[in-house]
């Protein structure tokens, strides 16, 4: 036992900041995270661990004038992989964990998982405190059939074969399960009861399947927005995701069309969630992609990853431009007139597409492209915290700042209730009421993104 004790110390102790039995955080702006306004010049004491209703005795008193702190993030499409090329997905057990934690996500939903023990074990060793990193959510591998294009999924060949691979990650862990491509409506449908089943949730990012259709299948989430529904594509069959593609149909679409608004009448009805993961698509942009490649994105790159990003740019159809800038535009509006209908938006980053969006940077822009989709900064940081605690069930544990719930939150330079880009002023990141220095753990991290 106490060589296990001395191994976990030695593994978070380089990037622990301040680790006091209780410590209280004096003139700081309290974001809380419900969408309430900020309180300012407040107090907030932790203890335990917890977020305490009052400062305890002998506690550590620390000056957060100028400061905000707000709940940690909540990531609901944060992937423990990145893309290398091609076809193939590459795992980041080291370097993604880290990076999430430095940006403040305390908790992720990993939303597919490419080597899905991996991510398990990940899991594990971070909640035994062998390694830093976000309170991890795991989700089993993709549910994916006939005719994928990544050779490292297991091919689901009929409805008894989804649900057979539903129970089996189930009992290896697996919390949730996301549908894929090329499902039938059969072989979701068997997905999505054994997974209820079992308590646990599916989302997905479908395209044999419509939105509409997976609605009405039971299906708890969905992935990206309307960008990937194909069921506005005149030319969709049933079970068949199309080989035309779908986004010069959204592009001459807009939010008011009647079948948009059907749709999410249908999608608040049902009780599906949607899942904005706005910085992969934005990446996909001229303005985007330049937006995304800041200073600390390029450091934590290896360089073979960033010169393979940056051939891929220059390599894309620019004829295609405009087109997908509509249809990111499209994007941003459904996301908005879905909350506005009363719909549960979750927000995550999907370090996937070109390879500019990472781990917890993504989480940052995301946020801040929920501003530019017309949400207020206290909107846009409910979503990214609150939403997802609630759609996991755990929004009496985390989400927002109130007595009793889990020190997990973040502090800040500055006022992202005014000025959201302020989110990237992370200064120091509690988790369960451990302080960590974000600076040190990306610094650990630097040029492994590509590798490990």
């Amino acid at each position: 036992m106490l060589i296990a004790l001395l191994l976990a110390e030695s593994a978070l102790t380089p990037f622990i900041k301040l680790d006091a039995p209780a410590v209280v955080l004096e003139h700081v702006r309290v974001i809380d995270g419900t969408g309430a306004p900020p309180r300012e010049d407040a107090t907030l004491a932790i203890a335990g661990g917890k977020i305490a209703a009052e400062a305890p005795p002998n506690a550590q008193h620390i000056d957060m004038t100028g400061r905000t702190v707000f709940p940690g993030l909540v990531g609901m499409h944060d992937h423990l992989f990145y893309p290398m090329g091609g076809i193939t997905f590459g795992v980041m057990p080291d370097s993604f964990p880290r990076l999430y934690l430095a940006a403040g996500v305390t908790t992720i939903r990993t939303t597919g998982a490419m080597e899905p023990y991996l991510d398990i074990e990940t899991k594990n060793a971070i909640d035994a405190g062998k390694a830093p990193g976000p309170k991890i959510w795991v989700t089993g591998p993709y549910l994916e059939g006939e005719g994928s294009f990544v050779p490292q999924f297991h091919v689901i060949k009929d409805p008894d074969d989804a649900r057979r691979t539903v129970e089996f990650w189930a009992d290896q862990g697996a919390t949730s399960f996301k549908a894929y491509n090329y499902l039938t409506r059969a072989e979701l449908k068997a997905a999505i009861d054994a997974a209820h089943r079992r308590k646990l949730k599916v989302m997905g990012h479908l395209c044999s399947i419509g939105f509409s259709e997976a609605a009405e299948l039971g299906i708890d989430d969905l992935e990206h927005g309307i960008f990937v529904d194909t069921e506005f594509l005149a030319a969709k069959k049933p079970d068949v995701c199309p080989d035309l593609p779908t986004l010069p149909e959204l592009a001459k679409m807009k939010v008011t069309d009647e079948p948009i608004q059907r749709l999410i009448a249908l999608l608040v009805k049902r009780h599906v969630a949607v899942t904005s993961t706005l910085p992969v698509f934005y990446a996909g942009t001229e303005k985007g992609f330049r937006a995304a490649l800041t200073r600390p994105v390029l450091d934590a790159m290896s360089p073979h990853t960033s010169a393979m990003v940056l051939r891929g740019h220059a390599a894309r159809n620019v004829a295609f431009a405009p087109t997908f800038d509509a249809v990111v535009k499209l994007e941003m509006d459904f996301e908005h007139a879905f909350a506005a209908a009363g719909g549960l938006l979750l927000a995550g980053c999907d370090p996937t597409g070109n390879g500019t969006v990472l781990a917890g940077y993504g989480d940052w822009r995301e946020v801040e492209l929920l501003v530019d989709a017309g949400f207020s900064p206290l909107e846009a940081l409910r979503i990214a915290s609150w939403n997802g605690a609630l759609f996991l069930g755990e929004q009496d544990r985390i989400g927002s700042l109130a007595p009793g719930k889990a020190a997990d939150l973040v502090v800040v330079k500055g006022d992202p209730s005014k000025k959201i880009s302020d989110i990237e002023n992370v200064e120091i990141v509690f988790k369960d009421g451990v302080g960590y220095d974000p600076q040190k753990l990306a610094d650990s991290v630097r040029g492994l993104v590509g590798i490990r």
